[in-house]
């Protein structure tokens, strides 16, 4: 039985965007119980933490249990790190360090006709980050979102993540997986949370007793999560970093793509939720029977395959295209959070394809890198919105100032242009600001 629905595009080039693979969710549902943890939240701060923790995450807290994880485990968590994953997650750092301080914008000024413009940037004061810990864990995310912000000078940085995690003799003792908990130490998290779901979220943007409100909150997380940042955003309450949903693959390959290496990509993607999507993109329909066959190997070998068939049979899609040039539409039009690009002259392809949260071009680099180390983000744009968004960077963490300058004469030069607009707008009081100030200098 093929794991992967055909979408077969040849011989139609209209747009495509409809016709996508997406997750199937009630978004209605999903969004009343969102708006019902915020509520809570918002009513009755830690008691509703505590209170939704216990309904979500199955873990009990009392009144008199610290939401806010003591330093004693942080150290102790970052004590006990394994060396050789130690030295993985600050190799890891180190890299993203590098790119993203390479990605900060710059401040400029300059001058024109005796007027002094420009751009500051200036850095959020307290950011929230999420980590997620549900199916997985990420301490990956911990890297990838508090070295950005700490490349952008951010003031206070405060982690929440769900206390699934166990103890060191294996057993679930209500904190977070110590992994994250060492990564947040490592990297000089100045506050960690053990609350996850839209009520973390909630607690960073209104505040708690024990979460301090925070002006951006950025992250990966499930459906609940995404919905959250949206909705307290759209309040104002929060700055966030775009819809990053469950994630999602397109890979477009011709035939110089090894059908072993597509589909344990596609597999890759698909062991992170049941509402991942994993996309091929071909013009050849032989790569496409080949990938079926080898992802019954893929799929029978992997950890999670429960999951992965899932994923697979919900959203995997193979769309066989006419040629590559309907395959970068096609690409485009699906906007990937992640995209590969296994082809003849992969570069010359991948830069035809204007939207993707991150392109990963030819075989000898897979999604993986991007997922851990490599250095760019792998907080994106999920569910299409790479169309118009990008991914987590430094300036991400950055409000950008404009500031202006004049003086007498560049006031003068300007000051025609200033009469007749706001005549034309009928906003006299306009001009008259201007007026005043030449009436001074005489």
């Amino acid at each position: 039985m093929p794991r992967l629905t055909v979408l077969d595009l040849r011989g139609d080039r209209s747009d495509p965007r409809d016709r996508m693979p997406r997750p199937r969710v009630d978004l209605a549902a999903a969004r009343d119980g969102v708006e019902a943890s915020l509520a809570a939240v918002r009513q009755r701060g830690d008691a509703a933490l505590r209170e939704l923790t216990a309904r979500f995450d199955g873990v009990e807290f009392t009144q008199h249990d610290a939401l806010v994880v003591p330093d004693e485990i942080l150290d102790e968590s970052l004590d006990r790190l394994a060396p050789d994953l130690r030295a993985a997650l600050e190799r890891a750092a180190d890299q993203v360090r590098w790119f993203h301080e390479r990605a900060r914008p710059r401040d400029w000024e300059d001058e024109r006709d005796g007027a002094r413009m420009g751009v500051w940037h200036r850095p959020v004061q307290r950011a929230g980050v999420y980590v997620p810990g549900g199916k997985a864990v990420y301490p990956s995310t911990v890297i990838m979102t508090a070295v950005p912000a700490r490349v952008a000078g951010v003031d206070e940085l405060v982690l929440c993540t769900p206390p699934t995690g166990t103890g060191f003799d294996g057993v679930p003792d209500g904190w977070p997986n110590r992994t994250i908990l060492a990564a947040a130490r490592l990297l000089g998290v100045d506050r960690v949370v053990r609350v996850g779901g839209a009520q973390a979220v909630a607690a960073m943007a209104y505040g708690t007793a024990s979460v301090p409100a925070c002006d951006l909150v950025v992250g990966p997380g499930n459906l609940y999560v995404s919905l959250a940042k949206q909705q307290l955003a759209a309040e104002g309450r929060i700055g966030t970093d775009g819809y990053a949903g469950p994630t999602e693959v397109a890979v477009v390959a011709d035939d110089t793509a090894d059908a072993r290496v597509v589909a344990a990509d596609l597999v890759a993607q698909a062991e992170h939720d049941e509402l991942a999507t994993a996309l091929l993109i071909t013009p050849d329909a032989e790569l496409a029977a080949a990938v079926e066959v080898a992802l019954e190997t893929e799929v029978a070998a992997t950890r999670h395959r429960t999951r992965v068939e899932a994923s697979l049979a919900g959203q995997g899609t193979v769309a066989l295209v006419d040629d590559l040039d309907h395959a970068v539409e096609v690409a485009e039009a699906f906007a990937a959070e992640h995209l590969e690009v296994h082809t003849r002259q992969a570069r010359a392809v991948a830069e035809r394809i204007r939207y993707a949260g991150t392109t990963f071009i030819g075989q000898p680099t897979p999604v993986s890198l991007g997922d851990y180390a490599a250095g760019p983000n792998h907080t994106l744009p999920t569910s299409g919105t790479a169309r118009f968004a990008g991914g987590l960077t430094t300036s991400s963490f950055l409000v950008p100032v404009n500031f202006v300058e004049y003086d007498d004469a560049a006031l003068r030069d300007l000051a025609d242009s200033v009469q007749a607009l706001a005549t034309a707008e009928d906003l006299p009081a306009h001009w008259r600001a201007v007026e005043v100030r030449l009436e001074s200098d005489r």
